[in-house]
């Protein structure tokens, strides 16, 4: 039987949409940024941006995706539009990035606090535990250091996306969302998995095998009765 621990990257990868999804999703930001810099038009950009939206669409529709992921995605694209065209600010386009990528660090900040880890319930409806995970104080520890790493991602995104925004460097933006989707994530999951491991003690069973307090203690509690029976079965040959 494989080690639980090994498939975490993979698992969480597959829920965030893969190395595929991620490179879809940057593909409207960047015919908005290459139409923009080519025809400084905003509805031109627009127009561009919901064109290729739509085609990646048709795509992730033609290759399984669920509706409801891609009609979500292709509304995002549609509504920083609409952003954009009624501001008349081309950088505004990525104002929703910007409060997505604000919010999302605030949430997973608050669930580690919290502890309610937001890796740890990624993870644990992935596997189907539920709650389980959150009973064991080691995984429930190694998913609160591991998603420190996420809320990072989101404030390594904030870093760059910021100043380009206030200086109004739509082009740039729309380059930088391409840079900062699937390699920062890549990364951020192969980091995230390193915490993770690191935390984790080094006989915990693995991701796929919460241990509750109470299980841990019968076991001990079953071994020290083994123990006295043998002493006793020592005892009565005597």
């Amino acid at each position: 039987m494989s080690d639980g621990r090994s498939e975490h990257p993979e698992t969480l990868a597959s829920l965030l949409g893969g190395r595929r999804g991620a490179i879809d999703a940057t593909l409207p930001p960047v015919a908005f940024a290459l139409a923009w810099a080519i025809s400084q038009s905003i509805p031109i950009s627009v127009v561009a941006a919901v064109v290729v939206g739509i085609g990646v669409a048709i795509h992730r529709l033609r290759g399984g995706t669920r509706p409801r992921a891609v009609l979500i995605s292709l509304g995002g694209v549609v509504i920083a539009g609409i952003i954009a065209l009624y501001t008349g600010r081309a950088e505004d386009f990525f104002l929703l990035q910007l409060l997505s990528n604000g919010g999302s660090a605030l949430a997973w900040a608050v669930s580690i606090v919290i502890r309610w880890p937001l890796l740890g319930v990624v993870v644990g409806t992935a596997l189907r535990q539920g709650g389980r995970w959150r009973r064991d104080p080691a995984l429930l520890a190694s998913y609160g250091a591991a998603s420190w790493v996420w809320v990072c991602q989101y404030l390594i995104r904030l870093a760059v996306f910021i100043p380009l925004w206030w200086l109004g460097w739509a082009t740039a933006l729309g380059f930088a969302r391409a840079a900062l989707t699937w390699p920062l994530i890549a990364a951020c999951i192969a980091v995230s998995w390193w915490v993770f491991k690191r935390r984790l003690p080094s006989g915990h069973p693995g991701i796929r095998h919460p241990v509750a307090p109470e299980s841990a203690d019968s076991t001990d509690s079953k071994r020290s009765t083994d123990s006295t029976d043998s002493n006793s079965a020592i005892e009565d040959e005597r």
